[in-house]
């Protein structure tokens, strides 16, 4: 069987031969597809089915198209969403896009999600700026087999997952941007009131079902890592009923202040 870090040089290389070489990936998480238009000037584009190894979204808000753009002086690719654990897909095909890019040479990838605020002084429509995360879907791109020989090991540092450079670089362009801590659960279910109020004593600003399996397996190869959440809904049992379409309408609200922060971040160093 191919390992998955082989699997996804290979993506990698059909995505520069598709798409051009670029420098930075942006993941584009629920409600964001929009967003890709009103990013720089596109170049490319393709179904992200069609490169090896990797499954269209199937989630509603998720364009399942990846595009290569030029924003100033620096070429991006954006995925236009991603899989997830909660649709049955194992860990290592909801890194898989993320590894190819990586393995192709983006050396910085910008995370973003829609995700329920535990903070009630963050309503939503607020972007915040990932400074750490728990991974608590039970499981991680670092299982299986040992990656291969000219790979990083398995044992990778997350002491700094996401770049303190680039949350610098996030709050000179918006000096009102905070920062949170985001728990990435395997979803498929919204969290229980009881859930947040755990999660809450734990230090977590913001919960999701994405995000954390992708920026374990970016860090292991060596990327920096912006990660953006898009609060677009209070958490369980401090609003009304959670919706995914009330996620949708805020992400499609807010997707002004979203592109300057994406565009700022792309054109970073």
């Amino acid at each position: 069987m191919t390992h998955p870090l082989h699997l996804a040089n290979e993506a990698g290389a059909v995505l520069v031969d598709k798409l051009g070489d670029a420098s930075v990936a942006v993941v584009l998480g629920s409600g964001w597809a929009a967003a890709a238009d009103g990013i720089g000037t596109i170049t490319a584009e393709v179904p992200l089915a069609s490169i090896p190894g990797t499954s269209a979204p199937a989630v509603e808000g998720h364009s399942g198209l990846v595009r290569s753009v030029t924003v100033g002086d620096k070429s991006a690719w954006l995925f236009g969403g991603r899989t997830h654990l909660y649709e049955g897909h194992g860990p290592h095909e909801v890194v898989h896009a993320v590894r190819a890019a990586v393995l192709a040479g983006c050396t910085r990838v910008i995370l973003t999600n829609a995700a329920g605020g535990l903070n009630p002084a963050l309503g939503p429509g607020t972007p915040v700026m990932l400074r750490d995360q728990l991974n608590l879907t039970g499981t991680s791109p670092m299982m299986g087999a040992h990656p291969p020989s000219g790979f990083p090991g398995r044992f990778c540092d997350l002491t700094e997952v996401y770049s303190q450079g680039l949350r610098s670089a996030a709050r000179t362009h918006d000096p009102t941007l905070t920062e949170g801590v985001y728990a990435g659960l395997l979803g498929g279910a919204y969290e229980t009131p009881a859930e947040i109020q755990m999660l809450s004593g734990f230090g977590v600003t913001l919960v999701g079902m994405s995000t954390v399996l992708e920026a374990i397996a970016a860090k292991h190869l060596g990327a920096n890592i912006a990660g953006i959440s898009l609060i677009t809904n209070f958490a369980a049992g401090m609003a009304g009923e959670l919706s995914h379409h009330e996620v949708l309408d805020v992400a499609a609200a807010s997707t002004d202040r979203i592109l300057a922060l994406i565009d700022a971040l792309i054109r970073t160093g």
